[in-house]
């Protein structure tokens, strides 16, 4: 039976959550598809299993090995190779949850289709495949994660056998960290210091086996495990990899882009950046994951929040939803609105990087360096915000959101580690911040700019001093989302401009380029967060014009301007100090978004509905389909081990003998 609140909200929508949807997989057929897969896992026995919050950590690890091989081989009967498709399969079969075989799927292989010769990817691909062997990306090290230079595993070439040897010189060289590696992972892509003809080439990427096929034994010169328990991620076996003088065919050093011949001869690269490849798509990925895990977190609670009565509004009333308090709606709605901004702007990454890696095929190397800041800055971004929004959804809740059947604290410790993983946030801001600096710089010396930086062929940067753009507050329509492009466009203008000076006036007083930037670092990032933020604005408004149901296009537009409005009011700062907007503009801001909360109150669950995670992938009793939680709550919380007796064996080892002596 469905809960009656629930019943009510769903009845109350003004539009069709299924054109919704159709809209956020990219149309009806795909939509169709999806749930095609969805229903052949739902109706497959082996996928169920017991709750994973009640098992050990090596118990959860089996249950992920086993469900990720049934997987794999379901793949195979069912003929499913399409990387989406195969991404639906997995997410559904999962849940909530990692498999120890993720980075094979989402960066051994994709790396060895974009950095092998035609080959390698002949002997490598068939393999990795069929899971003959299974792969990890060992990239970070003990003592150095993102600063890529630092990383201290070296590969000599020895001409005279034609091997690399492959050695951890130090302990913080040892490889900490790659999922999978622990236990799973037979094969890893090593990052190393390429050292040929006694000179070193900085970071390649190396093909290397790590355990004997058949026995999965180490080889020799090998040392590896499992790291230990984490914040979360208790099924991933996250591992340690340490080598002694290990040799590998100079074969086995990916060289599509980068080369050794065999006398020990070092043939460049058309461009570094082209060997970090897989890490520019996986930050791109990340994107669309921020709102994916975030979407997850905003229809547990607003479900929850629709089923949940608490308190009075008015002496002697009813006990209302909480989801009626424009706190709570305050709270959840500009996290719902930031969830679609990030499918919609994680769909477009993944769409121009495919785009621009294929002009690069073609030899087009002029959007990589944009493609680099951008995927870098906007996957900081996201994950910073979708992390603190996911905590909030649970906050929401109240006590019941600190349950672990209220799903959000898996959620929310799963997604954590990508705020530092594939590069720490800080530092991706940082690396956005160098795009945004040389082109400003560019367009300081009467140049122009191209693609999503051609907003500063604006400034004319010589000529605009702060003062100027203060004289001219912007007008501002707050029900136009473009206008409020156009706000967040000159808050990254300005906030770029204030940050290139900085540095420069830093530069002026003799200080080196180092000690200036690392002076000027705090403007940096927050130049780096005002551009991704107009960039996630503008994509989201441009998604506006695609939206051709009139009642979809009202609810969505209705996000938007949250999305944009909410921004504003929390950097209210920014808009003032650069003379943007005036104090006036902000008290109509406040009160518009009063309205939209009022506006979007009876879509909420509709709009939740629509992100369509079936209750086997979102894996929460608050946030269940129809609405039944409390008897639900009841019922899981007598799966506990536990409760498996009425009396603990502590009681008669430790309790009963102290309250005999009292």
């Amino acid at each position: 039976m469905m809960n009656a609140d629930l019943r009510k909200e769903r009845e109350a929508a003004s539009f069709k959550t299924e054109l919704l949807t159709n809209l956020l997989d990219g149309g009806a057929e795909r939509t169709r598809r999806r749930r095609e897969i969805e229903s052949i896992i739902a109706n497959e026995p082996s996928f169920n299993h017991e709750d994973l919050n009640f098992l050990s950590r090596s118990q959860r690890y089996e249950v992920a090995i086993k469900k990720s091989a049934l997987m794999v081989m379901k793949l195979r009967e069912y003929g499913i190779a399409d990387p989406e498709e195969i991404f639906w399969f997995k997410r559904t079969c999962m849940g909530k949850h990692t498999a120890p075989i993720d980075v094979h799927i989402s960066m051994f292989v994709p790396t060895l289709q974009s950095q092998c010769t035609d080959a390698q990817k002949k002997k490598w691909l068939p393999l990795a495949s069929s899971f003959q062997i299974i792969g990890t990306y060992a990239q970070t090290e003990l003592g150095h994660g993102t600063h890529l230079r630092g990383l201290e595993t070296t590969a000599t070439y020895d001409p005279a056998t034609q091997e690399f040897i492959l050695n951890s010189p130090t302990v913080t060289s040892i490889k900490w960290w790659p999922g999978g590696l622990g236990k799973t992972s037979n094969y890893a892509i090593v990052l190393a210091q390429l050292y040929t003809q006694n000179k070193c080439h900085g970071l390649h990427a190396f093909i290397v086996p790590l355990r004997q096929l058949g026995t999965h034994e180490p080889l020799p010169g090998i040392t590896i495990g499992d790291i230990g328990p984490k914040f979360g991620y208790d099924e991933m076996d996250n591992g340690y990899l340490k080598m002694d003088n290990f040799r590998i065919p100079r074969e086995n050093m990916l060289m599509k882009h980068a080369k050794v011949e065999p006398d020990g001869t070092y043939v460049k690269p058309l461009n570094a950046k082209l060997t970090y490849g897989t890490m520019v798509f996986i930050r791109s990925l990340i994107v669309g994951d921020s709102g994916r895990s975030l979407a997850r977190a905003c229809t547990i609670a607003i479900r929850y929040s629709a089923v949940r009565h608490q308190s009075e509004l008015k002496p002697g009333g009813p006990e209302p939803q909480i989801l009626d308090y424009q706190t709570q709606q305050y709270k959840l709605f500009p996290l719902l609105a930031t969830a679609y901004a990030f499918h919609f702007v994680g769909a477009y990454m993944k769409d121009t990087y495919h785009r621009i890696t294929g002009n690069i095929q073609d030899g087009d190397l002029s959007e990589l360096p944009e493609l680099h800041a951008l995927s870098a800055g906007l996957k900081a971004f996201s994950t910073w915000t979708a992390n603190a929004g996911i905590e909030e959804c649970r906050m929401a809740c109240g006590g019941h959101g600190y349950s672990h059947c209220s799903g959000l604290p898996d959620i929310y410790v799963n997604f954590t580690p990508s705020c530092t993983y594939e590069g720490e946030n800080t530092v991706m801001m940082l690396q956005t911040a160098r795009f945004l600096v040389k082109s400003y710089t560019q367009v300081s010396s009467g140049q122009l700019v191209s693609g999503i930086m051609s907003y500063l062929n604006d400034l004319s940067g010589q000529h605009i001093q702060p003062q100027h753009v203060a004289a001219r507050p912007t007008t501002l329509h707050i029900n136009n989302p473009s206008s409020l492009v156009e706000a967040y466009k000159l808050r990254a203008s300005r906030m770029v401009e204030f940050a290139a000076k900085n540095l420069q006036a830093e530069l002026n007083r003799r200080k080196s380029k180092e000690d200036a930037w690392n002076r000027t670092s705090i403007d940096l990032v927050r130049a780096s967060e005002a551009h991704c933020h107009y960039v996630v604005v503008k994509l989201f408004t441009a998604k506006l014009s695609e939206i051709g149901d009139p009642a979809v296009h009202a609810v969505i537009n209705n996000l938007c301007l949250l999305y944009a409005l909410y921004g504003i009011i929390k950097n209210s700062g920014d808009f003032l100090q650069g003379g943007i907007l005036t104090e006036a503009h902000l008290i109509q801001v406040n009160m518009h978004i009063k309205e939209l909360l009022a506006l979007i109150r009876p879509n909420a669950v509709a709009l939740v509905d629509s992100f369509d995670f079936c209750d086997s992938v979102l894996r929460s009793v608050l946030g269940r389909y129809d609405g039944n939680i409390y008897e639900n709550m009841f019922e899981w919380s007598k799966k506990s081990p536990l409760n498996k007796t009425q009396v603990h064996e502590s009681f008669h080892k430790h309790l009963k003998p102290l309250q005999a002596k009292l």
